[in-house]
Protein backbone atom coordinates (compact mmCIF):
# COMPACT_ATOMS: atom_id res chain seq x y z
CA UNK A 1 0.00 0.00 0.00
CA UNK A 2 1.09 3.31 -1.11
CA UNK A 3 0.44 7.13 -0.39
CA UNK A 4 -0.46 10.11 -2.49
CA UNK A 5 -0.29 13.62 -1.13
CA UNK A 6 -2.56 15.72 -2.54
CA UNK A 7 -1.73 19.54 -2.26
CA UNK A 8 -4.60 21.79 -2.41
CA UNK A 9 -5.60 25.20 -2.22
CA UNK A 10 -9.06 23.81 -1.28
CA UNK A 11 -12.33 25.62 -2.38
CA UNK A 12 -14.44 24.73 -5.71
CA UNK A 13 -11.09 25.43 -7.67
CA UNK A 14 -9.57 22.78 -6.14
CA UNK A 15 -12.36 20.05 -6.40
CA UNK A 16 -11.08 18.43 -9.37
CA UNK A 17 -7.90 18.00 -8.08
CA UNK A 18 -9.30 16.65 -5.13
CA UNK A 19 -11.60 14.15 -6.68
CA UNK A 20 -8.90 12.69 -8.80
CA UNK A 21 -6.42 11.76 -6.00
CA UNK A 22 -8.88 10.52 -4.11
CA UNK A 23 -9.98 7.93 -7.29
CA UNK A 24 -6.53 7.41 -7.34
CA UNK A 25 -6.28 5.98 -3.68
CA UNK A 26 -8.74 4.15 -3.74
CA UNK A 27 -8.40 2.59 -6.83
CA UNK A 28 -4.99 1.59 -5.56
CA UNK A 29 -5.57 1.04 -1.89
CA UNK A 30 -3.51 4.00 -1.01
CA UNK A 31 -3.84 6.51 1.79
CA UNK A 32 -4.58 9.76 1.14
CA UNK A 33 -3.37 13.03 2.81
CA UNK A 34 -3.99 16.02 1.52
CA UNK A 35 -1.88 19.18 2.15
CA UNK A 36 -2.38 23.03 2.85
CA UNK A 37 1.11 25.48 2.28
CA UNK A 38 0.48 28.42 4.43
CA UNK A 39 2.90 30.55 2.07
CA UNK A 40 3.20 34.16 3.92
CA UNK A 41 5.29 35.44 1.01
CA UNK A 42 2.57 38.24 -0.40
CA UNK A 43 3.36 40.06 2.90
CA UNK A 44 7.06 41.23 1.39
CA UNK A 45 4.93 43.03 -0.35
CA UNK A 46 2.24 45.32 1.87
CA UNK A 47 2.82 48.57 3.25
CA UNK A 48 0.59 48.03 5.82
CA UNK A 49 1.58 47.02 9.37
CA UNK A 50 0.55 43.39 10.12
CA UNK A 51 1.92 41.28 12.74
CA UNK A 52 3.05 37.96 10.52
CA UNK A 53 2.47 35.43 13.33
CA UNK A 54 -1.43 36.79 13.90
CA UNK A 55 -1.50 36.17 9.76
CA UNK A 56 -0.03 32.78 9.79
CA UNK A 57 -2.29 31.54 12.67
CA UNK A 58 -5.22 32.64 10.68
CA UNK A 59 -3.77 31.26 7.32
CA UNK A 60 -3.55 28.21 9.57
CA UNK A 61 -6.94 27.94 10.88
CA UNK A 62 -8.22 28.32 7.06
CA UNK A 63 -5.74 25.84 5.85
CA UNK A 64 -7.26 23.44 8.41
CA UNK A 65 -10.92 24.49 7.67
CA UNK A 66 -10.42 23.72 3.55
CA UNK A 67 -8.48 20.53 4.66
CA UNK A 68 -11.78 18.99 6.45
CA UNK A 69 -14.06 19.81 3.76
CA UNK A 70 -11.07 18.02 1.62
CA UNK A 71 -11.34 15.26 4.55
CA UNK A 72 -15.20 15.18 4.30
CA UNK A 73 -15.16 14.95 0.34
CA UNK A 74 -13.26 11.75 0.66
CA UNK A 75 -15.21 10.37 3.29
CA UNK A 76 -18.11 11.58 1.23
CA UNK A 77 -16.88 8.94 -1.73
CA UNK A 78 -16.03 5.88 0.50
CA UNK A 79 -12.17 6.90 1.70
CA UNK A 80 -10.16 8.19 4.61
CA UNK A 81 -8.07 10.68 4.21
CA UNK A 82 -5.84 12.60 6.36
CA UNK A 83 -3.96 16.11 6.52
CA UNK A 84 -1.18 17.88 6.86
CA UNK A 85 -0.71 21.59 6.92
CA UNK A 86 2.44 23.62 6.32
CA UNK A 87 4.36 27.28 6.36
CA UNK A 88 7.03 28.49 4.28
CA UNK A 89 7.55 28.17 0.56
CA UNK A 90 5.19 26.19 -1.73
CA UNK A 91 7.67 24.63 -3.66
CA UNK A 92 9.65 23.55 -0.70
CA UNK A 93 7.19 22.57 1.26
CA UNK A 94 5.56 20.26 -1.63
CA UNK A 95 8.49 18.02 -1.74
CA UNK A 96 9.49 18.14 1.96
CA UNK A 97 6.29 16.86 2.79
CA UNK A 98 6.37 14.40 0.61
CA UNK A 99 9.41 13.13 1.70
CA UNK A 100 8.33 13.12 5.36
CA UNK A 101 5.23 11.65 4.65
CA UNK A 102 6.43 8.63 2.74
CA UNK A 103 4.36 9.37 -0.21
CA UNK A 104 4.41 7.09 -3.03
CA UNK A 105 2.89 9.58 -5.57
CA UNK A 106 2.67 13.70 -5.76
CA UNK A 107 -1.10 14.74 -7.32
CA UNK A 108 -1.11 17.88 -8.76
CA UNK A 109 -3.88 19.91 -10.10
CA UNK A 110 -3.75 22.42 -13.14
CA UNK A 111 -5.86 25.74 -13.17
CA UNK A 112 -7.22 27.12 -16.17
CA UNK A 113 -5.49 29.90 -17.35
CA UNK A 114 -7.93 32.33 -16.46
CA UNK A 115 -7.85 31.89 -12.62
CA UNK A 116 -6.10 34.63 -10.71
CA UNK A 117 -5.91 32.32 -7.68
CA UNK A 118 -3.72 30.12 -9.63
CA UNK A 119 -0.61 29.35 -7.53
CA UNK A 120 1.22 28.00 -10.59
CA UNK A 121 1.56 28.92 -14.10
CA UNK A 122 -0.50 26.73 -16.00
CA UNK A 123 3.01 25.76 -17.68
CA UNK A 124 5.28 25.67 -15.23
CA UNK A 125 3.57 22.93 -13.57
CA UNK A 126 4.17 20.28 -15.36
CA UNK A 127 8.08 21.37 -15.13
CA UNK A 128 7.47 21.14 -11.25
CA UNK A 129 6.37 17.88 -11.00
CA UNK A 130 9.36 16.74 -13.32
CA UNK A 131 11.53 18.78 -10.18
CA UNK A 132 9.86 16.68 -7.69
CA UNK A 133 10.30 13.67 -8.93
CA UNK A 134 13.96 14.27 -9.76
CA UNK A 135 14.47 15.57 -6.55
CA UNK A 136 12.61 13.20 -4.37
CA UNK A 137 12.13 9.89 -6.84
CA UNK A 138 8.18 10.05 -6.00
CA UNK A 139 6.25 9.76 -9.18
CA UNK A 140 4.16 13.09 -9.76
CA UNK A 141 1.12 13.44 -11.60
CA UNK A 142 -0.47 16.56 -12.82
CA UNK A 143 -4.38 16.09 -13.38
CA UNK A 144 -5.95 18.82 -15.56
Amino acid sequence: MGKILCPTRGGEGSYRTQDAAIAMARERGDELVFLYVVDLDFLNRTERAVRPDVVAEEMRHLGEFLLSMAQERARNQGWDAEYVVREGDVRTEIEAAALEEEATMVVLGQSTEDDPTCTFDPGMLFKFAEEIEAGTGIETRVVC
